[in-house]
This record gives structure tokens, sequence and C-alpha cells, in this order.
């Protein structure tokens, strides 16, 4: 069974500007929508409404079923109900908020488990601004960059995603940036409405390709430059 298709996106998740991409990772699958607003619980029940809202949306104008996956809690990652939801999937979406909460609280639970089956069994996964970052090995902390971030999900270890990138890359010092790029790992920064999509090859390899309304950016020590070619990224089945 080859794993489902991956998506890390800048910004815009369930909105009609990322429908095409939302589109392309449903196809050939199961018609169910998997949503996860987990990195928006510290924010409380209003910020959760309007992700399960807007998620509903979505899923109405691609014809799919929504089905909410309400994890605000790490013990709530371990509960039979949630994990059973994930079942089926033809696509689940981790949202926006906060990534390091979001990886603290998925990371090694029933539920995270499940999306790794799912997704091996050939669902896509995706993740949007704070759900892009926690999909990759290490969440920084920019406030304190050299030591105050969070282990991810570990799907793609060997990434570092900066979100909003068109926005919020210029405000980012380089001293931030300088402990990402010197620890092995690629780092990226994916615009606004821009996403980075990811499927494998028939030789196995993974190729990652910018789509959207922008651009997405390799970022080395000393420079960046536009992603104009596919990138090739370490996606282990584990």
């Amino acid at each position: 069974m080859t794993p489902g298709r991956i998506a890390l996106v800048g910004s815009g998740e369930y909105l009609p500007v990322m429908q095409e991409t939302e589109a392309w990772l449903l196809e050939g699958r199961p018609k169910r929508f998997v949503q996860l607003a987990t990195a928006a619980a510290p924010e409380g029940d209003t910020s959760l409404t309007r992700w399960h809202e807007l998620g509903r949306e979505s899923a109405d104008r691609l014809g799919v079923e929504q089905v909410v996956v309400d994890i605000r809690k790490r013990p709530d990652a371990d509960e039979d109900r949630w994990v059973d939801a994930i079942k089926g999937a033809g696509l689940i979406y981790l949202s926006g908020g906060n990534p390091g909460y979001l990886a603290k609280t998925l990371r090694g639970s029933r539920a995270w488990r499940a999306i790794k089956d799912e997704w091996l069994a050939g669902a896509s996964v995706a993740g949007c601004s704070a759900g892009a970052m926690a999909l990759c090995g290490y969440v920084p902390d920019f406030r304190h960059p050299s030591k105050g971030g969070e282990d991810g999900l570990n799907l793609i270890p060997d990434l570092r995603v900066l979100p909003h990138f068109d926005r919020y890359g210029k405000w980012i010092p380089d001293f931030a940036m300088k402990p990402l790029v010197t620890d092995g790992a690629q780092v990226v920064g994916i615009d606004e409405d821009t996403a980075l999509l990811g499927e494998m090859d028939d030789s196995g390899t993974w190729l990652f390709r910018p789509r959207g309304r922008q651009s997405a950016w390799r970022i080395e020590a000393d420079r960046k430059y536009r992603v104009n070619s596919p990138l090739e990224l370490r996606v282990p089945r584990v």
C-alpha cells in the first residue's frame, strides 16, 4: 500500500482559495474529511467553533463528509471515540493555532498512531500553519530559538516549516533562524495561501512541489531562494 499525499500549507485552510489543494488531497480517496482543530484549543470554545464551522463549509463545497475530531487535551487523544472517528479517512487535516501545543497533545497518542495508520493505508494528511510546523521533526519557539522548541510529530523529520512567510518572515531575526539551519534539516518558508504538496513517485522518492497564490522558499544560513523545482524530503514509513 502506498502512503497518502501530504500538504504543508502556509495559511488558508478550509477557505475557497485552498479548495483546489484540498480537492487534490481527497482525489481518489474516501469522501471523509477528518478535521482536528487541536492547535486552537488553548484559545477556547469560540475559536474552536469557528474552525469547526470553516471546516464544515469546506466539506460542503467539496461534497464530502465532515468528521470533527475534537481533541482538546492530551487525555482526549487516547479516547476510543476519537481514535475510531479517524478510521476510514480520505483526508486528515491539522489546522492552525499553537504548534507546540498541538505536537505535545498528539505526540505518542493513540490518535496520532491512528492518523499514521490511515496515512500508511492511503489517506492524505495536511497541516496548515501550526499544523504544518507540528508535522515536522521539530517545532521552533522564536522567542527562545536555541532551546525553547518542542519535538514535532516527525512525519517529515528532516524539515522545519515557517508558515505565513510573506507576512512574518521579514520580522524573524537572523539569530532565530540560525539554529534551524545548522542541524542538518531543510528549512522552508511557505507564504500565505500557498502549499508544498508531496507524494511518493514510482521510485519511492518523496517530492514536494509548491502550489498556490504565492511561493515557497528554501532558507539557508546566509540566504533564501524561491522553490521552483521539487524538494526531495525523507518521509519514513514508521
